[in-house]
């Protein structure tokens, strides 16, 4: 089977999402039921961390362990990428000697150039300009509490960064709509994005954003890597939080989504993140799920 990487949300179709939707459901049921199921065994993720994590850790390193694989951690300060062995030379090594690499890193330009000399598919697990597992497990929990999410409006409101290039190109594949709403000055930036996407509407004003949609979601104002900046952010998107007004602009039914980390108080609520519309919880357990399905794919195929 060809090599296939999963480096951003546009890497798959519609029907290969649709395929893994359905296998998520398969393997989310079987772990439900305490099913054993290990269509990876014997094979060996490498798990290579530039940036800090929890989700992604867990959810990668249990699921390949529930699959009946092996996963390796490795962080680049302890390893020879951090005494600056090419990025090149890397990926020529470890994808000898394992099945499958995910990648959490700052510039998404490392993670291609590994994938370009990889023998082995390789998965983002978060760069700087996209963040395709953490969107995938949100199309899925919507898909799972409302239907389809197709022709539906999601609203995201904070900062235009790898959550919301990785939302707008979902948009594209699922055919639904994004209205984003930022603050001046940390809004999209047009090369991160197709010229002719169609799909999305910007917003001055935040709570105007949320107006009629069925899924609002927000991330932290300060990502990993600009922590020098927070001062300036904390002022920046004074009037950004998603509160209970904004939810009430939404549709009655819509859901609230967040990545995680939270800062309540800043980015959200703490009556929205812990109230009846929130299924951020659900949200990240299906992190583990999802990519579960995305790992069998990549290594085995259908199946």
């Amino acid at each position: 089977m060809a090599i296939k990487h999963y480096l951003t949300f546009a890497d798959l179709t519609l029907a290969e999402y649709e395929y893994l939707i359905e296998r998520t459901k398969v393997i989310k049921r079987k772990f439900k039921n305490y099913e054993p199921y290990h269509p990876l065994l014997d094979r060996t993720l490498v798990m290579v961390f530039e940036k800090n994590s929890t989700r992604t850790r867990l959810s990668f390193e249990a699921g390949m362990h529930q699959l009946g694989g092996a996963a390796i951690y490795l962080n680049t300060r302890d390893s020879q990428l951090g005494r600056g062995e090419p990025v090149e030379d890397a990926a020529q090594v470890m994808s000898r000697m394992c099945d499958v690499i995910m990648i959490r890193t700052f510039g998404q330009e490392i993670i291609d150039r590994f994938a370009a000399h990889s023998r082995v598919p390789v998965i983002n697990g978060l760069t700087n300009e996209h963040h395709p597992c953490q969107v995938f497990a949100d199309v899925f929990t919507y898909i799972e509490h409302r239907g389809s999410i197709a022709g539906k409006t999601v609203a995201w409101v904070g900062d235009a960064n790898n959550m919301l290039y990785s939302w707008l190109q979902a948009a594209e594949v699922f055919g639904f709509h994004v209205n984003v709403s930022t603050p001046a000055g940390y809004d999209i930036n047009p090369a991160l994005v197709s010229p002719n996407h169609q799909r999305h509407t910007v917003f001055a004003n935040p709570a105007d954003a949320c107006e009629g949609a069925d899924l609002v979601t927000t991330d932290v104002w300060t990502s990993m890597g600009y922590e020098q900046e927070n001062a300036a952010r904390l002022k920046a998107f004074d009037g950004w939080i998603v509160d209970a007004d904004k939810m009430r602009r939404a549709n009655k039914d819509a859901l609230f989504m967040h990545c995680l980390p939270a800062h309540r108080g800043e980015e959200v609520s703490a009556d929205v993140i812990d109230g009846p519309q929130s299924v951020v919880w659900e949200e990240a357990e299906n992190r583990l799920h999802v990519q579960k399905a995305l790992l069998e794919y990549l290594v085995l195929g259908k199946v």
